[in-house]
Parts: structure tokens; sequence; C-alpha cells
């Protein structure tokens, strides 16, 4: 939780980053060159003072080596991540190394620091990792975007996938495929629709009306019933309403009169809306 805090107190003051090819990054408005360094001995003293649980020298040891973290981020900055995502994913390696460097070892504290710093970015893009789509699925995808710009004008109408895959000779699952991947997905939240400030969202389209959140819990809630029931009682449900055998049929196979298959039923069935009710 404390490194949460942590992370949490260094974004509130690192917002809206942006980097550079030059190396230089804004925080608040403000150049990162004008961020202060420590010294290796500075260092040393506030990471002994934080082992022995003084908060202010671990939060000076943090912000005293977010630069660090930002010479770190150049190397993923050609991902297509947000920067400001990527320097708190920073900032927990820091933290980590902060928090884990044994000041007894001659090394170098940001020589222990980067390794954990570029740790933490490699977990966070690979955990994190956008679907790729392939250069050939692409590839295809645009050309049949292009078949279907030409016949339009021929047709002057829209052609059909098949028309589309006769074309570019290729298979009609392909294209279809090939189109779908190269289409930006949306979140359920992106709103469709919006009047006097009620808006209807993606989500509000998709909703599944059958498998709602009370159908699942009434669907557990039978299932764990049922468990509680007695061997013949549940084989004489099963046989009854997943078999669909009458009563004198279940009698018959189980060895019971009719009359003890109703009465072993409706007790059941009684035991069972006790339990859900």
């Amino acid at each position: 939780m404390g490194k949460i805090i942590s992370v949490q107190i260094i974004a509130l003051t690192v917002i809206h980053t942006e980097v550079s090819m030059y190396n230089k990054v804004e925080i608040c408005g403000v150049n990162t060159s004008k961020l202060k360094t420590l010294t290796e001995a500075q260092k040393i003293d506030l990471l002994n003072k934080a082992k022995a649980g003084n908060q202010k020298a671990r939060e000076d040891m943090i912000n005293g080596n977010l630069r660090l973290v930002l010479s770190v981020m150049q190397s993923f900055s050609n991902r297509g991540e947000n920067p400001d995502d990527l320097f708190q994913v920073g900032c927990i390696g820091l933290i980590k190394a902060v928090d884990n460097f044994d000041t007894t070892k001659e090394v170098r504290f940001s020589t222990y620091a980067v390794p954990m710093i570029i740790g933490e970015l490699r977990r966070y893009l690979r955990d994190n990792n956008t679907i790729r789509v392939s250069r050939s699925l692409r590839d295809l995808a645009y050309k049949a975007l292009q078949a279907k710009e030409h016949l339009s004008t021929s047709l002057s109408r829209e052609p059909t996938i098949d028309e589309i895959a006769k074309h570019i000779d290729c298979k009609k699952e392909d294209v279809i495929n090939a189109l779908e991947a190269i289409v930006e997905p949306i979140s359920l939240y992106e709103p469709v629709y919006s009047d006097s400030g009620d808006s209807i969202y993606v989500l509000d389209q998709i909703r599944d009306t059958v498998n709602t959140t009370d159908n699942w819990l009434n669907d557990i809630a039978i299932s764990e019933a049922v468990k509680k029931l007695g061997e013949r009682e549940r084989k004489i449900l099963a046989l009854r309403f997943f078999k669909g055998r009458t009563q004198t049929e279940v009698a018959d196979e189980i060895g019971i009169s009719q009359a003890q298959v109703s009465r072993l039923e409706k007790n059941a069935l009684d035991k069972i809306k006790k339990q859900i009710t």
C-alpha cells in the first residue's frame, strides 16, 4: 500500500509528461533539467535514514532520482504508450529499488535501480500489450479496401464480400478476417447518442438481457440448494426435469411407487424454495 501511495504522490506532481528527442521532459511546465540531483553520499545518507523508518528521507530519495526514471523512459518512448503511464510504472521500479537497496554492498544506487525500473517497464508493456495485427493481414485488408473502392465505382453500388474476394483472388473468410483486424476497438462506454445529458453507450446496445447478474445468482443459489438434497431426491429431479420422465417412469426405474415419487419430488422442490427465498 505504501508503494502505491508513493506513486500517487509522485504522479500528482508529475502530470502531462512529454518526452522528446532532446531529453527534455515537461513536468507541470518546468523542464526536468531543473529537477534536483543527489550525490552518492547524499543517496547513501537518505537510504540509511529511510531504512531506519524515516519517511521524509525515503520521499526525498525518490524525488531526487526522478531524472533516473525519465532517462530510462527514453528507451521505451517509441512504443506508443502514454508517457504519464510509463513514468508512473518507472516510479514503481524506483520505489522498489529504494526499499530493497543494500547500502552495505559496494554498488552505486543507479546501477541497482536502472534494471529494476527497466524490469517494471518491460513487465507493464508485456502485460498491457495491445493486439498486434500482422503485416500480411494489414496488407490484405488495404488490398481489399482498394478493391472495394474500385468495384464501387465500376458497379455503381457497394460490392459484396464475395465480389471483393473474387476480385483480389482470395478466400472470402480471409477477406473478412483482414477487414475486421484493422477496425479500431472502441470502449464499451463510448457514447453513441446523447440527448439533454442522457447518453446511450455501446454497452447499452449489446447488453445481455437474459444472462443478467440476478439470473446468475439464482442459478448459483439453486445449484447450491440441489447439492444439499439427498441422492435419491437429486436423481428424481434429474429424471423428471432434465430427462422429461413421468412420475410413473421414474417410479419404475427407481423401484418405488408413483406416490412416493410424487411425495419425494414435492419435498425436494420445497427444500429448494426455502433455500433460495
